[in-house]
């Protein structure tokens, strides 16, 4: 069953979040991404609070993160995890809105594609280990990751629409049927984790307080395999993918340059900047 509930999650974490490239979020704990790594497992955590919606220099910094993390010859896995409430809210819609010109929204777009890159390219598996809510560039993160574990309340949308832009239906095609990937894109609706779970498209479904171990001992069977041999077994899988999924995303980014040429963009971001839009 499909589920209205993007727009109260995505509301939750956009309006409140108001990165817009500072240092510090909610409660004066500084935003980053941090990466450990220890017995071949780097993990690579996003923390921007209060709900990750990431700033232009937070999708760089993530990008440049799991890239360093699978050109590290002693990396044999990678988990992609997110510290707070929800696993990542997307973009961060006020820095465009406050950022003058196009500049913010340039970024943003080329920092989610780098980002999105980054996952798919990593010469290691990696894992995405997703909690609460997983929407926008959230959804292009899970979706290019190789193997997806969820926390019992995960959610996953592409609330692009309600937003003036359009976007990571290349990934959320990767985790849905293309007949409910299309229905989610035109209402912004999400799904659970434990459809997805049915779809086979997510590996397993876990108590909250479990997802970072249970992602944890999956990387560290994947580790005890013959790196050489798991190296090429991502670069083989990939290249038998049907989709393009870089070219793919990137064909879906020009129509949302050209909703903002049409001033529609602005309009739905500005919109959800004063509360008023979906």
């Amino acid at each position: 069953m499909v589920r209205d509930e993007a727009a109260e999650a995505d509301g939750a974490g956009g309006r409140d979040e108001g990165a817009g490239g500072r240092d510090e979020g909610a409660g004066g704990r500084a935003m980053s991404v941090q990466v450990r790594t220890a017995d071949g497992i780097a993990e690579v955590v996003i923390d921007f609070p209060p709900v990750n919606a990431l700033p232009v220099r937070g999708w760089q910094e993530l990008a440049a993160a799991v890239t360093e993390a699978g050109a590290d010859p002693g990396t044999r896995a990678v988990i992609l995890a997110a510290a707070g409430r929800g696993f990542c809210a997307g973009v961060d819609i006020k820095e465009m809105q406050q950022t003058e010109g196009h500049e913010a929204l340039l970024g943003a777009n080329r920092g989610c594609f780098a980002a999105f890159a980054a996952v798919y390219d990593c010469p290691v598996p990696v894992i995405a280990a997703v909690q609460g809510f997983c929407l926008g560039g959230g959804v292009g993160l899970a979706g290019n990751a190789d193997i997806v574990i969820a926390a019992q309340d995960a959610t996953f949308g592409l609330p692009e629409v309600d937003r003036g832009a359009l976007g990571a239906a290349t990934h959320l095609a990767r985790l849905v049927p293309q007949p409910l990937m299309r229905a989610m894109v035109y209402t912004c609706r999400t799904v659970t984790a434990r459809e997805l779970l049915a779809f086979g498209t997510v590996l397993d479904v876990v108590p909250g307080p479990e997802l970072r171990g249970a992602a944890r001992e999956l990387a560290e069977e994947i580790a005890a395999k013959d790196p050489a041999v798991i190296r090429l077994a991502k670069q083989s899988l990939n290249g038998i993918d049907p989709v393009d999924v870089k070219r793919s995303y990137r064909y879906e980014q020009g129509f949302t340059f050209e909703l903002n040429l049409a001033g529609a963009g602005d309009r739905a971001r500005q919109a959800f900047v004063d509360g008023q839009g979906p």
